[in-house]
């Protein structure tokens, strides 16, 4: 990048974290970013082991997020952005921390535990002034964001139907007894939320749905379950779909799917046309426009498109995926925060970061699936929501 690389630090994703690697890896990606700080754990030892064996240095390794954002805002080479990787329930307090002290912030997905934390870090992001990017990762995918511009300029014509699922095994049997640290926390409500694959993962295949479609969810009609013996939350969410202008849609996630690894799949139908896109196969895309064959667009080869070759790295044929999505979406972030840092005028790019709006929506979504289950599937509208409806439903 000809900019300066952007100086962050990291919330959690101490040693043992899935998600806190991956975030590392995508930052150096295109070497926009350099880590210089950490509260990677609230225990000091291993807070400190982890920052020192992935080059952070003792001085800014913290045991308490609340010292390091008062901390890094005093040092003349301090943080511009924090990461934040914690479990849910942490999401909110720690970018309160952070933007009390006009440090940008990166949250991973769901924004918050409730809806109430989310409206209320709406809030906080909108009176400091900071820049706030919710990691949707999915987005940044180079033929995502063509499925987007497919929709855009109106090649699928006028929206009917919207499928999207996002399946995974990896709960079939009871693993919250284990030492599997992510199926401890992710099934225990007080940690998670309310919501256990619903707010996993269920979120980020309603988010792909609105990110395609530009669109938004109005109405649920949904049906929760957690089929394993004495599981908190639930494991597999089946979700009818009320889009605005008349849309359809059906949302099925689950984590209890033998044979699924981690099936995020989309499907977009309007009356021209319709394409189809699954993460396991990121490289390409269907398009099928009526009485055509179908054609097969491919990530960096004919057809892709001026956005999606703006985010591939490599010619066509080489796969790209999980992680160069990842660092596409934290491109586009530190093009976001340069631009806010130098006074000058935000691109476009912006536009398409998963903000701090998209996370309200998401946690609207949750609490109206939550609130629809509970009430035998009655349909419930995402803005009025009751906000204390726990239960999976019958």
């Amino acid at each position: 990048m000809e900019y300066k690389r952007i100086r962050i630090g990291m919330v959690g994703g101490g040693d043992g974290a899935f998600i806190g690697a991956v975030h590392r890896i995508s930052t150096r990606i295109d070497d926009g970013f350099e880590l210089v700080a950490g509260a990677l754990s609230s225990d000091p030892d291993r807070a400190l082991a982890s920052a020192l064996r992935i080059g952070i240095s003792e001085e800014r390794s913290y045991s308490s997020f609340i010292e390091m954002a008062k901390q890094e805002k005093l040092r003349e080479d301090g943080i511009q952005a924090v990461i934040i990787v914690t479990p849910n329930h942490m999401h909110y307090p720690v970018a309160k921390a952070f933007l009390e002290q006009g440090i940008h912030v990166i949250c991973d997905k769901p924004v918050t535990k409730d809806l109430d934390e989310a409206l209320a870090l709406k809030a906080l992001v909108m009176q400091s002034g900071a820049f706030f990017a919710l990691t949707h990762n999915y987005t940044g995918y180079p033929l995502v964001r063509h499925a987007k511009h497919l929709v855009d300029s109106g090649v699928l014509g006028n929206l009917r139907v919207i499928q999207a699922e996002y399946a995974q095994d990896w709960l079939t049997e009871e693993a919250e007894s284990t030492d599997n640290k992510q199926a401890k926390w992710r099934t225990d409500p007080e940690k998670s939320g309310l919501a256990g694959c619903l707010g996993d993962i269920g979120t980020h295949a309603f988010n792909l749905a609105c990110f395609i479609s530009g669109k938004k969810v109005q109405q649920v009609s949904a049906d929760l379950t957690a089929f394993v013996d004495g599981r908190r939350v639930d494991d597999n969410v089946h979700t009818m779909l009320r889009f605005e202008g008349g849309i359809k849609g059906m949302l099925w996630s689950s984590q209890v799917a033998p044979g699924n690894e981690n099936g995020l799949k989309i499907r977009v139908y309007g009356d021209k046309a319709g394409l189809e896109w699954s993460q396991e196969s990121p490289n390409e895309l269907w398009l099928s426009v009526l009485g055509e064959p179908t054609q097969r667009i491919t990530r960096a080869g004919p057809g892709a498109g001026e956005e999606a070759n703006r985010l591939s790295r490599v010619p066509a044929g080489h796969p790209e995926g999980y992680l160069e999505g990842f660092a596409n979406l934290y491109l586009d972030i530190a093009a976001a925060i340069h631009a806010i840092e130098e006074g000058s005028e935000v691109s476009s790019v912006q536009g398409v970061i998963p903000s701090i709006n998209d996370g309200v929506e998401g946690m609207k979504f949750i609490n109206a699936v939550l609130s629809s289950s509970a009430h035998n599937s009655a349909w419930r509208p995402l803005e009025a929501a009751a906000s204390n409806d726990s239960s999976l439903g019958d």
